[in-house]
């Protein structure tokens, strides 16, 4: 297919959007796009975040490692299911209660300004480089189509595709992306399934006997029980839910959209939804994984990882199948995109800038400075997405979950210590432990070989990096006298 008739359909699909935005984003202000002014309807939330959750590095790397871990993937999974859990009935009633706009307030109201900015400032850190290595994979995809056929440099393509994701949030921010990512999660469902569809028919194969051919080639294996192994089930399983726990309900992003639904209740049945979905959605991510390599073999094609599912999609897939592949691509980049820069300018406005506390600004001096903070924060997105370029790793979704576990980690035990003890750290102390933590999980990773033996650390080091921050926090706090109670727990 012409590169031509493939970006005229991506400025189609934009202008899409841009429609969406404008009619969403009317009369909005600084609570729109912080909060969507606690108004979104909780079935349009929990639908979009299908989109958010899994991203462009989900819609291409999980297919992409099936050829080298089966469906392992699947003992994450399970985890995922526990951790969303764990968020439902433990960390949104705290939210609520609290009625919170920053989720990192409560570390305010609890421990003390400066675990608040430490706890803003690692998801800050955190957000940007995940989401960014997100931006990357699939803009690359994008370039490698389309872009480089056209003449167009990397850079070039990353500066137009962070300007029309500005162009569409600017305005509404929250408000406006509850919609367009509710747009864009159906149209990467729909290409999910259509590809699989597609390739059934081509190996002419039923469901159950495709599972089959993929059990007898290797392909569908799930549970590893070598206790030294990275992907030990245990593990992968108890790493799945502290990630859901820490990227989901310790992260700004999703739960700016989470609590922006006006009750409790409906923004549990937002998260219990999206539960649901997204094992359906990610099982059938694995399934296409095993379709592609079963495919492959079939019309001498040897990519493997991030390369397989574009490489079979415009190397042996009709036209038709071809445009649905990029909408869904484009779908899946788009959500991880703009829910993300939108977060990024509500906590750095709100928790660095304290745009809420500032009696000397106006509305109209407020959102004038929302909007600088939003065009800094694409800034560096395209700084971080040239920084991904150069790396240029085979495959993102273990680089994203690597830098989860170190940028999370202090989140984790920040927020575990304030739930689970009546202690009061040295708020000086506090960015110390913070920023400690991570650099002894580094140093333990480094030399694990001399100190672990045979052993080898996975996505445990997430729990580790937050069990350190944890004892940090313990060493330098004392015990709240017994009719003093923290500050969250009388809000």
């Amino acid at each position: 297919m012409s590169p031509l008739l493939l970006f005229c359909i991506l400025i189609a699909y934009f202008l899409l959007l841009l429609g969406v935005a404008h009619v969403t984003s009317r009369g909005a202000n600084n609570d729109s796009f912080f909060i969507g002014n606690k108004s979104s309807n909780w079935m349009l939330v929990a639908f979009g975040m299908v989109g958010t959750t899994l991203s462009g590095v989900t819609f291409v790397s999980v297919p992409g490692a099936v050829g080298l871990d089966g469906f392992g993937y699947a003992q994450i999974l399970i985890g995922y299911v526990l951790g969303y859990l764990a968020v439902v009935w433990l960390l949104l009633p705290l939210y609520y209660r609290l009625q919170l706009t920053s989720i990192y307030h409560y570390l305010d109201l609890r421990l003390g300004r400066r675990a608040y900015q430490s706890g803003a400032g690692f998801f800050i850190i955190s957000r940007l480089l995940g989401a960014t290595a997100r931006l990357y994979l699939v803009v690359n995809i994008l370039q490698a189509v389309i872009l480089d056929s056209l003449g167009i440099p990397f850079w070039i393509t990353t500066l137009v595709v962070l300007g029309m994701i500005l162009m569409y949030t600017y305005q509404g921010g929250v408000k406006t992306i509850v919609w367009t990512d509710t747009l864009q999660t159906g149209c990467m469902l729909f290409g999910l399934f259509a590809c699989a569809w597609f390739l059934l028919g081509e190996l002419n194969l039923s469901v159950p006997d495709s599972l089959e051919r993929m059990r007898a080639q290797g392909l569908a294996h799930v549970f590893t029980f070598d206790i030294d192994s990275p992907n030990f089930f245990l593990k992968q399983i108890l790493a799945g839910a502290f990630i859901t726990i820490a990227m989901t309900g310790l992260d700004q992003e999703m739960m700016q959209k989470t609590i922006s639904v006006k009750t409790l209740k409906d923004s549990q049945k937002n998260l219990l939804s999206l539960t649901a979905v997204l094992v359906v959605v990610l099982l059938s991510f694995l399934f296409l994984g095993g379709l592609l390599y079963l495919y492959a073999p079939t019309v001498g094609l040897s990519a493997s990882g991030d390369k397989i599912f574009p490489a079979v999609v415009m190397g042996h897939m009709p036209a038709a199948l071809q445009i649905i592949f990029l909408i869904a691509l484009i779908s899946a980049l788009f959500p991880s995109a703009d829910g993300a820069i939108t977060a990024l300018t509500s906590s750095f406005c709100i928790d660095i800038l304290g745009i809420k506390r500032r009696s000397d600004l106006s509305q109209h001096a407020a959102e004038r400075l929302r909007r600088r903070v939003h065009l800094g924060f694409a800034f560096l997105f395209l700084l971080l997405v040239m920084g991904f370029k150069a790396a240029d790793n085979p495959s993102m979704i273990g680089v994203i979950l690597k830098l989860a576990a170190y940028t999370y980690g202090p989140l984790l035990g920040l927020f575990a210590f304030g739930m689970m003890t009546r202690r009061m750290p040295i708020d000086r102390f506090v960015p110390f432990v913070t920023v400690g933590a991570p650099l002894l999980c580094a140093i333990l990773e480094y030399n694990q070989a001399y100190l672990l033996g045979s052993y080898r650390l996975g996505l445990e080091l997430l729990m580790v990096n937050g069990a350190l921050v944890f004892a940090g926090l313990l060493a330098i706090s004392r015990r709240m006298p017994a009719g003093e109670r923290p500050a969250a727990a009388s809000a």
